[in-house]
């Protein structure tokens, strides 16, 4: 992923959900980037302090929004 046509998505507190939302994404065609200032996993409690980025390009920031929005409308199974 070129950095220069990429824009910060979403942050999340955690590389785990910010990998799973990536994940998410790529299996719908939509490349993505997790980057995390945590030094290189050594201090992950940095994730929280800083957040985790998720990065997409430009011109999939749309889909990725409708993506990852439409993960969040479904209902959580274990509630029920």
């Amino acid at each position: 992923m070129n950095l220069d046509d990429a824009i910060v998505l979403e942050t999340f507190a955690s590389r785990i959900e910010a990998e799973m939302a990536a994940g998410l994404l790529e299996s719908e065609g939509v490349e993505a980037m997790v980057m995390a200032d945590d030094a290189g996993g050594a201090y992950p409690m940095l994730q929280f302090i800083r957040g985790v980025r998720l990065l997409v390009y430009r011109e999939d920031e749309a889909r990725a929004r409708e993506i990852l929005k439409d993960m969040e409308a479904v209902p959580d199974e274990s509630s029920e």
